[in-house]
């Protein structure tokens, strides 16, 4: 009768084991997902400015077209 406990307390300690296991791997996953996000955020942050500038103004009037 004995057994059945610790071979019980053996495998809820081997699961334990790997669930911190995966949770290790999916937080660092997350951490470098999140990295990548920002890094992402920056870049087409970056990417939008460079559009913005390379465009006249909006509010400046456009040159009339050229009369044939």
């Amino acid at each position: 009768m004995q057994d059945k406990p610790d071979a019980r307390l053996d495998a809820l300690e081997i699961r334990v084991a790997h669930q911190d296991h995966t949770i290790e791997a999916l937080n660092e996953t997350v951490t470098a997902q999140w990295k990548r996000i920002d890094a992402l955020e920056r870049e087409l942050r970056m990417l939008r400015e460079e559009v913005r500038n390379s465009y006249p103004a909006r509010n400046e009037p456009e040159p009339p077209p050229p009369h044939y």
